[in-house]
């Protein structure tokens, strides 16, 4: 794998391509994510076919979503985090649960086996935590108190999943949910976040201030501390964007230069968004493979559905207990909604399975069908394609006159700049 005429030929399609319908979705006041996935399904296997998915370009849009969350994590109080813990905990629970259950019944009702009804469940109840952080940053809100809220439930909820699948793919192996690999999954989980506050709190606030910018010395340990703690968090089993996303918390104006820190998060930025960002998106859409038979029409309006109604009312519920008035909830609901890398990763694990399983006779339905599995892809592609617009509704809403929500500050001055 290296730079061959291929490959940049690719990448000046998809970021001329990107750059264009992104450009054109601004001057329509849409967000800029929907230009590049549109561009992604015209330029992908749905529509043209003119570039096919390739190892270089799945490492590249990693990594933009990689740098992303760093960048996001450096934009966020971590103190703000962790006074909305409670708040995100409840919309974490309810985003998860609801999907989750109505997603079995559905699968049950369309004559799905019982692991088959478990594992759309699991793949309703996901919430990609990428996809929210970008378009929280774009609208100018992800440092309020909802910005706080989502993010933190969507870490809570990539925890769930995490413990989920954990549980699942032992029931399926093995046919019991085996409580001791269980319990080592939550005490590595534990071990990682402990781990996490600890260095965020005594050891990085004694190596900031030393840091300068002689060579991009501050860079370089900005790019070493998001490696470290993704590779953490990936021994946790959880997905190394939360450890790109936690390290971006140590890079902080209280404990760096003013000018180091703008330099570091300039360079973030543009990286992130200006090159590798466009390409994770445009990426996504290269999974998707429509069907026109009827019973997959119908299946995955039903998922697509039932996916969009359990997360809004599952985490709204969450938001409007935790004490949030009805709109907050219902743009938390709205912005829970994504789905994206996180549902393609966990779906093609549960595939990769139920291949193994079926040819060692362990199983003798899969575990996904090639439907349920289409279902899924598409329904992650429509629920990351509509949660920008939603979202952003929901805030113009919240930001009338009548209603004008302490966070509306932030939306105004985004839409100025």
């Amino acid at each position: 794998m290296g730079i061959t005429q291929q490959l940049i030929l690719n990448l000046i399609l998809v970021l001329a391509v990107a750059w264009a319908f992104a450009s054109l979705f601004v001057r329509f006041g849409l967000p800029v994510i929907l230009g590049q996935m549109l561009a992604g399904f015209l330029l992908g296997p749905a529509v043209f076919g003119i570039i096919q998915n390739s190892e270089p370009l799945e490492l590249m849009a990693e990594f933009g979503i990689f740098f992303a969350m760093f960048y996001a994590g450096m934009e966020m109080d971590p103190k703000e985090l962790m006074e909305h813990i409670w708040p995100s905990l409840l919309v974490a629970i309810g985003g998860f649960c609801l999907p989750f259950v109505l997603g079995y019944i559905t699968i049950k009702l369309f004559g799905g086996t019982m692991y088959q009804a478990l594992f759309v469940g699991m793949g309703l109840s996901i919430t990609a935590i990428a996809v929210q952080a970008t378009v929280l940053q774009e609208m100018k809100i992800l440092k309020s108190e909802i910005g706080h809220i989502i993010i933190g439930a969507a870490i809570a909820d990539d925890i769930l999943a995490l413990v989920a699948l954990s549980i699942l793919l032992g029931l399926a192996k093995k046919g019991t949910i085996e409580m001791v690999p269980l319990f080592f999954i939550v005490l590595k989980v534990v071990a990682f976040f402990g781990f996490t506050i600890a260095l965020g709190h005594f050891v990085i606030p004694k190596i900031t201030p030393r840091l300068d910018d002689r060579e991009a010395k501050g860079f370089t340990f900005a790019i070493l501390a998001a490696l470290i703690m993704s590779a953490l968090a990936e021994v946790a089993g959880l997905h190394l964007i939360i450890g790109a996303f936690l390290a971006g918390q140590f890079v902080r104006k209280e404990t760096l230069d003013v000018k180091i820190y703008e330099k570091i998060r300039d360079r973030f930025f543009g990286l992130s968004h200006g090159f590798l960002l466009p390409i994770f998106f445009v990426s996504l859409s290269f999974h998707l493979h429509l069907k026109f038979t009827a019973s997959f029409l119908l299946m995955s309006t039903v998922i697509t559905l039932i996916a969009i109604i359990g997360k809004l009312l599952g985490s709204g519920l969450g938001a409007y207990i935790s004490g949030q008035k009805p709109l907050q909830s219902l743009i938390i609901g709205f912005g829970m909604n994504g789905r994206g890398a996180v549902e393609l990763a966990v779906a093609a694990v549960v595939l990769e399975l139920s291949n193994e399983l079926m040819k060692n006779k362990v199983i003798s339905a899969p575990l996904l069908t090639d439907d349920q599995f289409a279902c899924l892809i598409l329904m992650a592609f429509i629920t990351t394609l509509i949660a920008p617009l939603t979202l952003k509704w929901s805030v113009m809403r919240s930001c009338e006159p009548k209603e004008k929500e302490h966070f509306c500050e932030l939306w105004d001055k985004g839409k100025c700049m």
